[in-house]
């Protein structure tokens, strides 16, 4: 019987990250994919000459555990403006951050958007996270909505911008989720850069991958795990169409739609996003901002030309529009509430004002477990270790982010290696 010192269940970026520490350490790692190539939530696949993510992702540099375990520029981060579009009821404004296009900067207070008084309860809301994240983490949390209304920010920088942002952001419309969470995220906005790697968001979970594997770990791919059963000093780990494996320790680092198949946990709440891929021969728009539909007139939350960000995303002559929606819990929602394509163009022609009916639908993406409710208060962590040698990763078990599925793996990692 193959026997390994540690056996991690998921190639999501969790797991990779916990095989990469665990292999560094020396220890005999086989990482099991039940999925055809690594990266879990965190997939690219090719189609036509375009390069479609699973679902829309952007990568935060200024992430700490990203700046710590990825290598930002083998990957040709790609970023995107730092600002955003949105579509009023009487046309378009486009508000930059100040401090990073100061001159377009002028524009956002000329617009007549933003009020004086809508500033200052911005200021009040993002400063404390920006100078001091730490007292945010600590301090009392509530709900974004109610968090929102604490500081005073009631007007059309939050109507019209904040809250479609970060319905999109959150996969949440409305404001369920913590205020803590949503200001620390705001405030990675305002001092990273987010962006896309060249070869698609997919190339992240790779390079990890390739890290695991330069350290002496296996990842198996098309491995599905049936059952664990536990024995006195070890893990039998069954897999379909193939042999029984043996470890000494077992990770579980699977998506949180599965966490309950493996593990006694119950199944975490989660959030839904769909997004829409479409082709197009000319462009909408020069502009790489994402763009808001302020009027809320539709289920887009947000849309963007990928291709002018990241012009690998589109072969020569094309451009890449994506277009992503909430998904409402299918468990619980009739079908007829799933946005259509019908409604879906008719308020993307009205957010870039143009003739979207020639664009090409390239594929949809429903992505139902896409992220974990994160309610207050906010729980930075939960225990790593379910059993005597049973562990468990992921964002669900941290943050809802990219950030928190690596810490989350190197925390696990960390308490594997601790006995």
């Amino acid at each position: 019987m193959e026997a390994h010192d540690v056996v991690v269940i998921g190639a999501g970026l969790a797991g990779l990250r916990c095989a990469v520490r665990l292999a560094e350490a020396g220890r005999q790692v086989l990482v099991l994919e039940a999925e055809d190539a690594v990266g879990g939530r965190e997939r690219t696949d090719l189609l036509d000459g375009f390069q479609l993510d699973r679902g829309f992702h952007v990568l935060n540099p200024a992430y700490p555990a990203v700046k710590r375990w990825v290598d930002l520029d083998t990957l040709g981060l790609q970023p995107f403006p730092v600002g955003v579009r949105v579509r009023r009821q009487n046309g378009i404004v486009e508000l930059h951050h100040p401090l990073r296009h100061p001159i377009r900067g002028f524009g956002t207070l000329a617009s007549g958007m933003v009020s004086i008084r809508d500033a200052a309860a911005l200021l009040r809301w993002t400063l404390p996270a920006v100078a001091r994240p730490r007292s945010v983490i600590t301090g009392s949390d509530r709900s974004l909505q109610e968090g929102w209304d604490r500081v005073g920010l009631h007007g059309s920088v939050r109507t019209e911008v904040l809250e479609p942002f970060f319905a999109g952001v959150l996969a949440d419309d409305r404001g369920d989720t913590s205020d803590a969470f949503a200001r620390l995220l705001a405030r990675m906005f305002a001092i990273g850069r987010p962006g896309l790697p060249a070869a698609g968001i997919g190339a992240l979970p790779a390079q990890l991958a390739a890290s695991a594997k330069d350290g002496g770990a296996q990842v198996r791919l098309r491995a599905r795990v049936k059952r664990m059963t536990r024995r006195a000093d070890r893990f039998d780990v069954d897999v379909t169409d193939g042999d029984t494996l043996r470890a000494e320790k077992v990770v579980v680092a699977v998506g949180p739609g599965a966490t309950s198949d493996l593990s006694d946990l119950p199944r975490p709440a989660t959030k839904g996003l769909q997004t829409w891929w479409f082709a197009a021969t000319t462009a909408p728009t020069t502009s790489a901002l994402i763009s808001v539909d302020g009027r809320r007139n539709g289920p887009i939350v947000n849309t963007v030309v990928i291709s002018n960000a990241a012009p690998r995303y589109a072969p020569a002559g094309s451009h890449l529009i994506q277009a992503t929606c909430l998904l409402p819990d299918a468990r619980t929602t009739h079908a007829e509430a799933i946005p259509r394509e019908s409604e879906v163009r008719r308020q993307l022609g009205e957010i870039w004002n143009a003739d979207v009916s020639s664009w090409r639908l390239l594929r949809r993406d429903d992505i139902p477990d896409a992220l974990p409710a994160q309610l207050p208060p906010l729980r930075l962590t939960h225990p790593a270790r379910l059993d005597n040698g049973l562990f468990i990763a992921g964002d669900y078990r941290d943050t809802a982010s990219i950030q928190g599925a690596l810490v989350s793996g190197d925390r696990v990692a960390r308490a594997v290696l601790a006995g």
